[in-house]
């Protein structure tokens, strides 16, 4: 939990910003900060990683679907992600991390990420998403739907997402994943 910290204070805020619609661009205004960076002096690839999950978070929570999940014992993980940096963010750059969902499939929910320095991407994401029950097993997009209202069939991804998804699956956890080379 290296961004605890950071979490509790952004679920602090995010609930005191202003209402979100579950498809609007949510954005955050954040620094980087001397504990984000590598020994190189740029932030830390996992760094991006769990400011996104930040970023998320202050999403669902803004658009007010946060607070139906945990009442429901549901809870977001990712399947995959992808990021592609652009150019490096060091100590004390501001920067906007920037939030969308890009649509969902029959399983997943696909969600966009920008970091964004005065207007310019310094890095993206593509992430696919899923939601648990603590209670065991996974949500439905149909549960998904009743839940929040969301009719989920009006956003599609794009096919490019799609393909990058089949692309970066990796097997179900009842099926063997051998690691051969």
């Amino acid at each position: 939990m290296h961004l605890i910290f950071r979490t509790f204070i952004h679920m602090f805020r995010s609930r005191r910003r202003s209402p979100l619609g579950i498809h609007d661009v949510g954005r955050m205004n954040l620094r980087v900060v001397l504990t984000d960076l590598d020994v190189l002096g740029h932030m830390n690839n996992g760094v991006y990683f769990s400011l996104m999950d930040l970023g998320r978070m202050d999403l669902l929570i803004r658009a007010g679907v946060w607070k139906k999940f945990m009442d429901k014992g549901y809870y977001p993980v990712m399947s995959n992600e992808t990021a592609t940096f652009r150019k490096s963010l060091t100590n004390g750059t501001r920067f906007v991390l920037e939030t969308r969902i890009v649509g969902y499939d029959d399983r997943a929910v696909y969600v966009e990420q920008r970091f964004v320095v005065a207007g310019e991407i310094y890095a993206s994401a593509m992430t696919r998403g899923r939601f648990l029950k603590k209670s065991g097993g996974t949500v439905s997009l149909a549960e998904l739907a009743e839940l929040t209202g969301v009719d989920t069939s009006e956003l599609t991804p794009p096919a490019w997402v799609l393909d990058w998804a089949k692309s970066v699956q990796l097997p179900a956890t009842r099926e063997a994943a051998p690691s051969d080379w």
